[in-house]
C-alpha cells in the first residue's frame, strides 16, 4: 500500500507553497501598550481593549502605507495581570466569540492579515483549560489559531505558568490535531508564515523552517531577548517579525513595573534573512515595517542545511526535565501549585 501522506519536511530541501498575490509585500509590526484586564469585573476592560485594537489596526492601515502583514504583541485584547485561575478561565477568549469575529471583519476590510496572541478557551474539547494561542485574521474573514508548544519554566521564583500548552497536553493534542500541527506552518498568498510566543527555544523554529517557513511571526509581553529573535532570521535564512508591548503611557499593568530585567517594553522589531535589522522600534506606540521581497526569496530560499546524523546520537539520549502530559491528569490550581506540581515531577535537581 502505497502512503499518500505528505511528509513534515522534503528531502530535496524544498517545501509546499500556494501562489503569492503579489511579488513584494509589505508587513508591520504594530507595537502597542498592554492593559490588564480587571479580574472581578472583566467585561469594561475587555471591551476596552478591544476598541483600542481595531482603533490600532485602523491606525496602522490609515498611515504610513497599508501592509499585507500586521503582527502585535501577545495579548492586546486580554492584557495580563495577577488573576485567580477562575478569573483568568472568565477572562480567556472564545475562538468563536464576539472579540475575534470583529478582528477578523477588520482583516477582510483591510485585505491583510492580523497576526496576535491571546489567552483562550475550548469549552467543548478542552473544558478547564486555559489556552495560549496565536491567532492569525485572514483576508477572507476565516481565522486560524496555533496553540503555544510549551511554557518557559524556572523564571518567576516560587510559581509557574499553569496555561495549557502543546507538551502539557501532548498525547490527546496530537491524537485530536495529528503531529503537523504541533509545529504549525500557514502557506499564505503572502508568503509561508510560522507563529509562537515560545522563546529560549531555537529548535522550534528550526523545525518551522525545515518545514518551509519564510516568515516567523514572534511576539512576547514584557519584554523578549533581542538576540534570541534575531538570530531565528540568521540561523534559518529568513524573515522575523517581532512585536512586543509598549512603555504604557496610562498607567502601569497592575502587579508589574513598567521595566522588567527582561528586557522591558519596546524594541520590536523585523529582520532579514542573516539575522540583518530592517526595522527596529523605540519605546513607545509605534508601527514598524518592510517591504520583503518575498517572490524573489522565494525563488532561491531552501530550508536549512543541517547535518543531523551528528546530532541524532545526543538528542536520542536526552530526556527532558519532566514528562509531557502533566496537564492531562491534574490541572494546578494558582501559579504556586503550578510550582509544586512540576518539582514533583522533575528529573532534574532544583536549582531555583
Amino acid at each position: 500500500m502505497t502512503d499518500t501522506t505528505e511528509p513534515m519536511v522534503r528531502a530535496d530541501g524544498t517545501y509546499p507553497t500556494v501562489p503569492l498575490r503579489q511579488d513584494a509585500i509589505t508587513v508591520a509590526v504594530v507595537q502597542t501598550r498592554v492593559q490588564g484586564v480587571n479580574g472581578s469585573s472583566p467585561g469594561p476592560d475587555l471591551k476596552r481593549n478591544l476598541d483600542y485594537f481595531l482603533e490600532c489596526i485602523d491606525i496602522a492601515q490609515g498611515y504610513g502605507g497599508r501592509a499585507d502583514l500586521l503582527l502585535f504583541h501577545e495579548f492586546p485584547i486580554t492584557g495580563f495581570s495577577e488573576w485567580t485561575r477562575d478569573q483568568h478561565y472568565a477572562i480567556a477568549l472564545d475562538m468563536g466569540g464576539p472579540e475575534i469575529e470583529a478582528v477578523a471583519k477588520k482583516a477582510k476590510q483591510y485585505n491583510c492579515y492580523i497576526v496576535f496572541g491571546t489567552y483562550a478557551k475550548d469549552t467543548v474539547n478542552w473544558p478547564g483549560h486555559i489556552l495560549h494561542l496565536m491567532v492569525m485574521a485572514k483576508p477572507d474573514g476565516s481565522v486560524v489559531s496555533h496553540w503555544k508548544q510549551r511554557n518557559v519554566r524556572g523564571m518567576f521564583p516560587g510559581s509557574e505558568q499553569y496555561t495549557s500548552v502543546i507538551y502539557d497536553v501532548y498525547d490527546r493534542f496530537v491524537e485530536m490535531y495529528g503531529l503537523d500541527a504541533v509545529i504549525p506552518v500557514e502557506r499564505t498568498d503572502i508568503g509561508n508564515i510560522g507563529m509562537s510566543a515560545v522563546q529560549f527555544e531555537p529548535e522550534l523554529f528550526r523545525c518551522m523552517a525545515f518545514k518551509g517557513a519564510e516568515i516567523i511571526c514572534r511576539v512576547a509581553t514584557g519584554g523578549f531577548e533581542y538576540d534570541d529573535m534575531r538570530l531565528t532570521s540568521y540561523h534559518n535564512g529568513l524573515y522575523t517579525l517581532i512585536c512586543n508591548n509598549s512603555v504604557s503611557t496610562h498607567g502601569r499593568n497592575p502587579g508589574f513595573f513598567e521595566d522588567t530585567n527582561y528586557g522591558g517594553p519596546g524594541r520590536s522589531a523585523i529582520f532579514g534573512p542573516r539575522g540583518i535589522e530592517l526595522a527596529k522600534a523605540g519605546m513607545f506606540e509605534t508601527k514598524v515595517l518592510a517591504r520583503l521581497p518575498i517572490a524573489e526569496f522565494r525563488a532561491r530560499h531552501r530550508i536549512p542545511d543541517l547535518h543531523l546524523r551528528l546530532y541524532e546520537p545526543v538528542f536520542a539520549q536526552y530526556r527532558e526535565r519532566y514528562e509531557p502530559n502533566g496537564y492531562l491528569t491534574y490541572l494546578p490550581k494558582d501559579k504556586r501549585d503550578a510550582f509544586r506540581y512540576f518539582q514533583e515531577r522533575s528529573r532534574w535537581t532544583h536549582f531555583w
